[in-house]
């Protein structure tokens, strides 16, 4: 398809189909790239032990910083881009996009000096205790040394999907999870490299992608190109393409926050055994918000486009039909949970103690999961529009406004039991949250008129 029909799609196509064939291959994407991730816990679990899957859960912050960086570059760019685009300004949406790639370079160089600098002072800060630390350490090296290969491929596949490429933007999350489930056995099991194994095959998985990706950018194949003359960072770029990351940035970062709070308390109150069993109870978490988040990506370049093209009544279409699905989503996370927890729990692991303790877990850290849905779109939303502040505040709410607090609150009364508590308590209130700032901004959403049926005027007040 040429490639400036490719965009200006997302502008024409009825919003049914087009929100389908974004969340589609999205949603198989993500489930595929968690799928990994999962490998990773289920193969760490069987031949290292509960452990090894305590170790790398201790060292994931750090993975979770690195994201990071890259959601903030990511959709950041990725919302400006759209916006340029449905603007029709594709030399605009070009610079932007060099900019982002010399951000890229700049925080995979400085994932290396972290590395031999700031690394192991980190772990033991994020609650590495004795008996795990050098696991942690063996794990999470590799992962941070080729920071800039994470950064690329998690960056610029939000970028592919901003231009309408969403089956292309599926393949990249698909290949490098599907080559990462093939090296796991090879480097955890042949190899006998334990938990560093794990950590060199995602690292080979995600250093091919990117070589890949660079090729599709280098080709033509984008309407998107790398040019030196533009990859002299400009403030002005910079600083929206920041501005508009930052709920991204800093809701990865409350996840990271999150993660040390509870291994903290976990290993206060039940030890290392607890958080090995929330790590796989986070593996499964994972997989189930997957379909939403897909959800999300496919509505975000729509909503972003249509915007900027001022076509109010599509953007309030994908708007309310996003809502409807990701709530059956929720519902039915819920009903999982409740039933067959331990089903689910068994795929990682024989250990009827880990099975035991689990299903308790998750039947109370999902008790009010049928509410996710509508706190993963609020958010979303606000940042494909542009709208940092409310988009940041959304986006920190449940994690840092609520469950760190909680988290930190409960245990010292009910134990372990508190950390699980935490959960469902922060979904209401955060549920509460984002059901109060779309009714704040509804004339926002859901009553301005389309460019054709109203003389022209400034897109929205809401800051």
């Amino acid at each position: 398809m040429d490639q400036k029909k490719q965009s200006t799609r997302l502008g024409s196509e009825p919003i049914p189909k087009l929100l389908r064939s974004l969340s589609i291959p999205a949603i198989i994407g993500m489930l595929v790239m968690s799928l990994y991730n999962v490998v990773d816990t289920i193969f760490i679990s069987f031949f290292v032990g509960i452990d090894g899957v305590a170790a790398v859960t201790l060292a994931f912050p750090i993975m979770i910083i690195m994201m990071a960086v890259a959601a903030a570059l990511g959709m950041g760019g990725a919302s400006v881009i759209s916006r340029r685009l449905g603007e029709k300004r594709e030399k605009e949406a070009n610079r932007v996009f060099s900019n982002i790639i010399t951000l890229v370079l700049i925080t995979g160089i400085l994932g290396v000096i972290a590395s031999y600098t700031v690394l192991e002072p980190t772990l033991t800060i994020f609650g590495a205790t004795p008996g795990i630390f050098d696991l942690a350490v063996v794990y999470i090296f590799p992962i941070t040394m080729a920071t800039i290969f994470f950064t690329f491929a998690f960056t610029t596949n939000a970028i592919i999907r901003s231009e309408g490429h969403a089956r292309f933007a599926m393949m990249t999350m698909i290949i490098p999870s599907v080559l990462n489930i093939i090296l796991d056995p090879i480097f955890i099991v042949l190899l006998d490299m334990g938990v560093q194994g794990a950590s060199i095959a995602t690292v080979i998985s995600q250093g091919s992608i990117s070589i890949i990706v660079l090729h599709y950018f280098l080709s033509g194949k984008s309407s998107l190109k790398i040019r030196l003359s533009e990859m002299t960072p400009q403030l002005r770029i910079v600083k929206e393409v920041v501005t508009v990351g930052l709920p991204a940035f800093a809701r990865q970062v409350a996840g990271s926050v999150m993660m040390i709070a509870i291994n903290a308390m976990l290993i206060q109150y039940g030890g290392e055994f607890y958080v090995g069993v929330f790590g796989i109870m986070q593996r499964v978490a994972m997989i189930t918000l997957m379909p939403m988040m897909g959800i999300l990506q496919g509505m975000q370049p729509i909503i972003g486009y249509n915007y900027g093209a001022e076509q109010f009544g599509r953007m309030r279409e994908v708007i309310i039909l996003g809502l409807k699905v990701v709530t059956a989503f929720s519902v039915t996370i819920f009903a999982l949970a409740m039933l067959i927890p331990d089903l689910m729990l068994s795929v990682f692991t024989t250990d009827p103690d880990v099975i035991q303790a689990g299903t308790e877990g998750m039947r109370i850290i999902f008790a009010a999961a049928f509410l996710i849905g509508v706190q993963v779109i609020s958010g979303g939303l606000y940042q494909a529009l542009g709208k940092s502040r409310p988009a940041l505040v959304l986006s920190m709410a449940r994690q840092v406004l609520f469950l760190i607090p909680l988290v930190l609150i409960l245990p010292p009364f009910i134990g372990v039991w508190g950390v699980w508590l935490a959960f469902p308590l922060a979904d209401i209130l955060a549920f509460a949250l984002s059901a109060y700032f779309l009714y704040r901004d509804r004339t926002l959403f859901f009553h301005k008129k389309d460019r054709s049926n109203e003389n022209k005027e400034p897109a929205s007040s809401v800051s």
